[in-house]
């Protein structure tokens, strides 16, 4: 046990608060606009963020990994707010949490085995453009002043690692901050600052019961808002840990992050918070600045709190100039600039997968519309590549009556066509062998495809044997062929 709280808590303390520290300055602007987005009050979303911070650095199954309240799950709780308003927004929150922890359980977590490298890759590109499309309403319209500020704000994020000693100890994302709200401080410049965002909370959250009707008509009301939030939730959140995953070259629980996910958002319904999930240029942050274990995250979630509450009048000075250029730290980072090199040397369907990602989650702001594109398109791509592996040699005997079939490959729903393809159906022979020892069928539409070569064979008089089939295909055929079965013909139409 001892040795499980070092690993994960207390071997990289420095770095682990520093870091927290970045972020938490990094969530509040973010906290409020998702809040906005929402149609609630601020403090909704930065009570989420502090509560689903906390909370999944204790239950979540990806250290260093932050979560909160998030763009991509604010989105789905627009019309539930506005058509029902908050409390029922605070009950679909705790029923999301439900039906996460139901998730988890059920393992869906290893889902993400079927999600491709170029889908992750469309993905990670695709966060980085709207994380930099975010800033820009900070860079339009504005004076001088804020690309001055901006510009600097760069300077000493890329420039600072690089001086002896210090530029090791400190992140130069929070040097970036410090800096910019001191000069912003006594200059007096008139730029925007985290207190133009909203009105932050001066009171520490308190646990309530959502004031709505338990009964049937509240749950069907809250059913559809809670199911969409929580798979988008947890697509975001799995694809996030697999990218920290990567970064830090380690692994993760996928399924204990469901249900830590689902634990973070009751306990978020509960003090007064909307649905959250994992953020990844909050975690990119993180991990850039040497987060690594679950302390950072616990001090990214409490550090928030405290900033908000009893340091509000200190964090409303921050120009937003100082976290803009921090997010667009963040985006250049995220995005992977190896896959446009990549785009020459990489098939075309990988290609095409990852523009297609790209571009549907830019287009509809929904991660999870594009991640299903995108595995929708990969899913084809693999299966029509597995289809055309499929070889179908044949050869007469010496006596000129028997034809021997060898089947060679995968035969399902891709193959079929050219499985029944391969076959001569009007060469005068009275015996037909079809050899399928090195062959695989997969599903009913396999099994059909030899149902029909079988029975076209005996409609003109040949007698026909299949060989060498494995067990697994075997037991398939047996259940949904009728080729051996009375009445084939009428069966097979009926199929």
């Amino acid at each position: 046990m001892l040795e499980l709280i070092r690993k994960h808590w207390l071997s990289n303390v420095r770095a682990d608060v520093l870091a927290g520290t970045v972020v938490a300055m990094a969530l509040i602007p973010e906290a409020i606009a998702f809040s906005i987005i929402a149609g609630v009050d601020p403090k909704i979303g930065l009570y989420a963020s502090f509560s689903i911070a906390v909370v999944i650095a204790f239950t979540g199954g990806r250290p260093g990994m932050i979560s909160a309240a998030t763009g991509a799950t604010a989105l789905l709780m627009v019309t539930l707010v506005r058509d029902h308003g908050l409390e029922y927004l605070l009950a679909a929150t705790l029923l999301t949490g439900v039906i996460q922890i139901v998730f988890g359980y059920l393992r869906l977590g290893e889902l993400m085995r079927f999600v491709s490298r170029s889908v992750v890759t469309g993905f990670v590109n695709a966060l980085a453009i709207l994380i930099f499309m975010a800033q820009l309403p900070e860079l339009t319209d504005v004076t001088w002043h804020v690309y001055a500020m901006t510009a600097a704000g760069l300077g000493i994020i890329y420039l600072f690692p690089y001086l002896p000693v210090i530029g090791r100890m400190l992140p130069s994302p929070l040097v970036c901050i410090v800096v910019l709200t001191i000069v912003y401080m006594v200059s007096g410049m008139d730029i925007r600052t985290v207190g133009d965002m909203g009105e932050l909370p001066d009171s520490l959250p308190v646990f309530l019961w959502p004031d709505v009707p338990l009964n049937l008509d509240t749950l069907m009301i809250i059913l559809p808002y809670s199911l969409g939030i929580a798979v988008v939730g947890l697509l975001e959140s799995m694809m996030t840990a697999t990218i920290v995953d990567e970064l830090t070259d380690t692994s993760s629980d996928k399924n204990r992050e469901c249900k830590g996910q689902g634990v973070a958002n009751i306990f978020s319904g509960l003090l007064g918070g909307m649905a959250g999930c994992a953020m990844i240029g909050q975690s990119v942050i993180n991990v850039k600045s040497g987060g690594r274990t679950r302390l950072s995250t616990l001090i990214a979630g409490a550090f928030l709190l405290i900033l908000v509450v009893f340091l509000g009048d200190w964090v409303s000075q921050i120009p937003m100039a100082a976290l803009v250029a921090v997010m667009i730290m963040v985006s250049i980072g995220t995005f992977s600039w190896e896959s446009v090199v990549n785009l020459r040397r990489h098939p075309m369907s990988t290609n095409i997968v990852m523009l297609a990602t790209v571009a549907v989650v830019v287009t509809t702001h929904n991660l999870a519309i594009g991640v299903l594109v995108g595995v929708l398109l990969a899913s084809l791509f693999f299966a029509n590549k597995v289809g055309q592996i499929l070889y179908i040699g044949s050869r007469m005997d010496d006596d000129g009556k028997t034809r021997n079939y060898d089947v060679v490959g995968q035969v399902f729903f891709a193959s079929s066509t050219r499985f029944n393809a391969g076959f001569d159906f009007k060469e005068a022979v009275e015996r037909v062998t079809i050899d399928v020892s090195r062959a695989h069928f997969w599903d009913i539409t396999a099994v059909e495809a030899l149902d029909n070569v079988v029975i076209k064979f005996r409609r003109e008089g040949a007698e026909v044997e299949v060989v060498g089939m494995n067990q697994a295909s075997a037991t398939l055929v047996d259940r949904f062929g009728v080729h051996d079965k009375p009445d084939a013909v009428e069966k097979l139409m009926g199929h």
